[in-house]
């Protein structure tokens, strides 16, 4: 008979959708510059040499701007961090409830690159709030291949194996982000651990 893992009254939820914050690829250029403002209608001035397309949708999105999904839309139109504006504009849709053009995006991001750590994490983080444990474990995986150090990746991967029934793998993934993971936040897979070892030991 097999043990099915009880969780903790209120299991703990997986960490979300992970941004691509800087330009990953592209010509050198002046980092960290903020855009120009004009008074009142509080247009962007782009500087040229300063600051990229996908940089400039970036600085919106992390102003909430709404402007920001048809910025992204402009970087991929113009060539400029394609599979990182498609990974960014994947999370806009998400959060918009647009599933859909959501899925589509994260995976344009991976046709234009394949080991793009962010959209194998956020498409495994869809596939896993859809209900399919089988693709997000496999996105998961996929992602540690390119970054075997982020830590909350091994997090939702120990969710997922733990909700396949697969227990020694979901504690292993749980041991390896409480190593990772910054110290006031380790904790958070206590609980889990816990739960975990009960199971297997009254296998």
């Amino acid at each position: 008979m097999t043990n099915v893992l009880q969780f903790t009254p209120r299991p703990p939820s997986k960490f979300g959708f992970e941004r691509v914050r800087k330009r990953k690829k592209g010509p050198a250029g002046k980092r960290g510059q903020l855009n120009l403002f004009s008074g009142g209608g509080a247009q962007v001035l782009r500087l040229p040499s300063d600051i990229s397309p996908f940089e400039e949708a970036l600085l919106l999105d992390e102003r909430d701007d709404e402007r920001a999904e048809s910025a992204y839309r402009q970087a991929i139109e113009e060539q400029d961090s394609v599979a990182d504006a498609y990974c960014n504009l994947g999370i806009l849709q998400s959060r918009s409830g647009k599933t859909a053009q959501a899925f589509d995006s994260f995976t344009k991001a991976l046709e234009h690159s394949p080991r793009h750590f962010e959209a194998h994490f956020n498409l495994a983080n869809l596939y896993f709030d859809s209900g399919d444990l089988k693709l997000a474990r496999l996105h998961y995986e996929m992602g540690l291949e390119v970054d075997p150090e982020f830590a909350n990746l091994y997090f939702n991967l120990g969710l997922v194996l733990a909700s396949l029934g697969d227990l020694r793998p979901a504690s292993e993934a749980f041991r390896k982000y409480r190593q990772l993971a910054p110290p006031e936040e380790a904790s958070k897979a206590d609980n889990l651990l816990e739960s975990i070892n009960r199971s297997l030991n009254t296998r």
